[in-house]
């Protein structure tokens, strides 16, 4: 499988992806490549960011490259959300509600929640983001 990014003659930039490069030729060469925003057949490849996935196994580095442990990472983001959300309790699932439905100011809570609250949250469509509370040394 190849992925290339393509551009119409409006200046619309998408994806395609093909078995491979012939097939790509092929399907170019037939006018069968079009834009999905405005359906033009006048395409061609641009370049490409480069992006590679793989596993990481090296530890978290911060902007200015020093090593950081996932655990003071965790710590950091902790302080983080410590400093700038409003910590709402048990209450959360009942204040993430009113926010969503405009009853509350937006801002930033932070809380807990069960299991049964979770899916009532998700019903209303409410967003929210579960991060662990592991305990930290002194």
């Amino acid at each position: 499988m190849i992925i290339y990014d393509l551009r119409c003659d409006h200046g619309h930039k998408f994806e395609g992806w093909f078995q491979d490069r012939q097939a790509f030729e092929t399907q170019w060469a037939g006018k069968l490549i079009t834009c999905p925003v405005c359906g033009s057949m006048e395409t061609k490849i641009v370049p490409a960011s480069v992006a590679l996935l793989g596993k990481d196994k090296c530890p978290v580095k911060k902007r200015n490259d020093v090593e950081i442990s996932p655990l003071k990472y965790l710590e950091q983001l902790h302080q983080q959300i410590d400093k700038y959300f409003d910590d709402v309790g048990e209450q959360f699932a009942e204040v993430a509600i009113r926010i969503h439905r405009g009853e509350e100011d937006q801002r930033n809570i932070r809380g807990v929640t069960t299991e049964r609250e979770e899916d009532t949250l998700r019903e209303e469509g409410v967003p929210f983001v579960k991060i662990p509370v592991p305990k930290f040394d002194s």
